[in-house]
């Protein structure tokens, strides 16, 4: 299977320390060249273990792909979305809630990071979903109350 990530998911899997569960998961991930600019810029704290988990993933982009886009989508969830495209890629990792209808209007099959959580627990590649989900509530990324409790929940661990 292959997967394309965008950015912010990346950030919130490298935060709790869920990037090889990509692998484990999906078998092949990449990431076009914005996405990857945008992931080790400095001054981030998971650059450098992006930059590290990234290194041989980054594809170019054939200029010849299009894909119907809002007024408002960065260069790297469209990026991603043109990978997707251009390799017939499986699924999309990406978090962003504007960038997720953006892909869902091309019929494009999505993921975000807590399903990548979810599906690593139903495929026994962990055990628990909470401790990575409390690491996320635990920095500055945002994850509503309704949300952490919801995928709980669902995990059989609410």
């Amino acid at each position: 299977m292959i997967l394309v990530a965008d950015c912010s998911a990346l950030i919130a899997l490298a935060t709790c320390d869920a990037l090889s569960l990509l692998d484990g998961l999906f078998g092949t991930v990449v990431v076009p060249e914005a996405v990857y600019r945008e992931a080790v810029v400095g001054g981030k704290p998971e650059a450098e273990q992006l930059r590290v988990y990234l290194n041989g993933r980054v594809r170019a982009l054939d200029p010849e792909r299009t894909i119907l886009l809002d007024g408002f989508s960065d260069p790297g969830e469209t990026e991603a979305m043109l990978l997707y495209r251009q390799l017939q890629a499986d699924c999309l990792l990406i978090d962003d809630r504007r960038g997720r209808r953006m892909a869902r209007i091309n019929n494009i099959q999505i993921i975000g990071s807590l399903g990548v959580l979810l599906s690593a627990k139903r495929a026994g590649l962990i055990e628990a979903v909470k401790p990575y989900v409390q690491r996320l509530s635990a920095s500055d990324l945002y994850l509503s109350d309704g949300l952490i409790s919801t995928v709980l929940e669902i995990a059989g661990e609410g």
